[in-house]
């Protein structure tokens, strides 16, 4: 059990002792140390309700409150509010226990099958940086749910399908001799655009287009070779991005929105069937009541064109009903921008009404604000363009080495090379990940690359900080017994052991800058440490402990900054 559910049911046990068995305990870190290390703040809102004086009610809590062993002192502060200091004694054994554990002390949990959706860019174009944030987002989600333990299927719903393809083929048909052309990577994006421009320009081959895309869905073998043409390109300069971002996607993790294709009627006949479906001006629509019109009509869903067409709605709606009942998810996450927000609201209505996931299945869309340029507008180059993701990352990776060059001009080459890898793109995914993702952020290179403040490269440093004091210290005993005597001992210590519940918190609610926020709080609490506490000027069990405290500050920092997808080094 973690500290924060432990302080939790038992301040639930004292308030229904209290006479308030209904009164959530509200729990929450303490703001400040001189408020002690937790509060609990329902008794506020439970004599409230009760009619009572909060004051009077907050004193039956702490008479009735069972902390013996885990908190050295509680005390009512203001109208009503506790205060709860925990007992150093009790944050050593924490702490030692965390330091021995492979996992930080984490206890099991009831594993779920949990998907996360993410990335998933439209292929046949290369990946711009648009697909950052759901790329980082997603990925670091993946991660803390897989380190908590449970099981994780990763997704990318790749746009490999539809109009566009049908363009390209038209398109690579009418300037290839024999259909065949060898595609290279760089000309992708210029045959897309010339493709696309020819698909404005002439409405004869925008026609012939159609028909591909109605060839193509037919499964026409000649159109479906070419079609795997510009899919297997694109998914290879996508793996390079995944590669050098560091995101744990891999062409397994990869079902596009041809996976689908031959479900899709089979979602029309089912709709149909459970009386969803009206056909509204020759298209088949789902009209769902809880969303509204400005005429405050019933808001319509196509699933079906006139033309027999389907939408991005039907195939998602096909996916969904694959993950319930092929692959048997407890739980589905979708990280897409947070404009995408009304239709993954309408799409899960439909699949709640249709049967295609059931209640007990959980269907989340993780939204996310837009990455801004200095001028306040979406990040564009500087002639408007839009900006290829690898050329970010390889941007980050250079103005990264010119600073390392800068700082040590004398590392050999293939360090400087390592290190600049590691700040650059570690400064990319932080700068994002730090971020409460609902909000808009400007992109700046001087802030992400900063070695002061909330920044990867300060992270980064301070973990090499932490090592440096064991290349330095001759001995250290891993067994050693932690002794808290000292403030910022026991500051570190209770930040240290909140790492449980920090990532049950990401998880629980999909928000990873609450990760970034607590390795911040670490890095900076344990500098207040190292200049309050000497370590290695210290003697016997005193010197033993505070390399304890340094040893599972380290081994916090580099779990948390991997989960993050940031890489840390042993010296910089």
């Amino acid at each position: 059990m973690t500290i924060h559910q432990l302080i939790n049911e038992r301040v639930q046990a004292a308030l229904a002792a209290a006479g308030a068995p209904a009164a959530p305990a509200v729990i929450q870190p303490a703001s400040k140390p001189d408020f002690g290390d937790y509060q609990a703040n329902g008794v506020m809102g439970a004599a409230k309700a009760l009619k009572t004086n909060p004051r009077a009610l907050a004193e039956k809590v702490v008479a009735a409150l069972d902390l013996a062993g885990i908190a050295d002192k509680v005390e009512i502060a203001g109208p009503g509010f506790i205060n709860i200091h925990l007992a150093p004694e009790y944050l050593a054994r924490r702490s030692e226990a965390a330091l021995k554990d492979d996992k930080l002390g984490l206890a099991p949990l009831k594993p779920q099958r949990v998907m996360v959706e993410y990335s998933s860019p439209n292929l046949a174009k290369e990946m711009h940086v648009g697909h950052l944030r759901s790329s980082i987002i997603g990925d670091a989600l993946a991660r803390v749910m897989e380190y908590l333990g449970h099981e994780v299927v990763r997704a990318n719903h790749v746009g490999d399908w539809g109009t566009q393809f049908g363009m390209l083929t038209a398109y690579l048909v009418e300037t290839s001799q024999d259909g065949n052309a060898a595609l290279e990577l760089s000309d992708l994006e210029t045959f897309y655009r010339n493709a696309k421009i020819r698909f404005d320009e002439s409405e004869e081959f925008a026609d012939r287009a159609r028909d591909y895309v109605v060839k193509l869905q037919g499964g026409d073998q000649e159109v479906l070779r070419l079609w795997r043409q510009f899919v297997e390109i694109s998914l290879e300069h996508c793996q390079a991005v995944y590669d050098k971002l560091n995101v744990n996607l891999k062409r397994e993790h990869v079902r596009g929105e041809s996976s689908y294709n031959d479900d899709l009627p089979v979602i029309v006949k089912e709709l149909r069937a459970a009386g969803l479906l009206t056909e509204s001006e020759g298209a088949q629509v789902v009209f769902l009541e809880e969303f509204r019109t400005q005429e405050d009509q019933p808001m319509g869903v196509i699933i079906q064109k006139k033309d027999g067409g389907y939408l991005y709605t039907t195939t998602d709606l096909g996916a969904v009903r694959y993950r319930h009942k092929t692959l048997g998810l407890d739980r589905v996450i979708y990280v897409v921008d947070a404009r995408q927000s009304q239709h993954f609201a309408q799409m899960f209505s439909i699949c709640r009404k249709a049967g295609f996931a059931p209640e007990e299945m959980k269907l989340e869309h993780v939204g996310f604000g837009v990455m801004m340029g200095d001028d306040g507008k979406p990040f564009k180059t500087r002639s408007g363009g839009t900006v290829k993701l690898i050329e970010l990352l390889q941007e980050a990776e250079e103005r990264a080495y010119a600073l390392v060059a800068e700082k040590n001009p004398d590392l050999p080459e293939a360090e400087k090379r390592e290190i600049a890898a590691a700040v650059g793109i570690g400064a990319v995914r932080y700068a994002d990940l730090s971020k409460n993702r609902m909000s808009d952020y400007i992109f700046s290179w001087d802030t992400m690359l900063a070695f002061e403040g909330n920044t990867a490269p300060y992270l980064q440093y301070a973990y090499t900080r932490v090592q440096s004091v064991f290349r330095k210290a001759e001995d250290y005993d891993a067994n050693a017994r932690v002794v808290i005597t000292e403030p910022a001992e026991k500051q570190l210590a209770a930040a240290l052991v909140q790492f449980e519940d920090t990532l049950l918190s990401v998880a629980d609610s999909c928000y990873p800058h609450y990760l970034s926020q607590y390795l911040y709080q670490i890095a900076t609490l344990f500098s207040r440490f190292y200049e309050a506490c000497p370590i290695l000027k210290s003697e016997g069990e005193v010197r033993a402990s505070r390399l304890q405290l340094a040893a599972l500050t380290a081994k916090t920092l580099k779990t948390g900054l991997d989960l993050l997808g940031i890489k840390v080094l042993e010296a910089m």
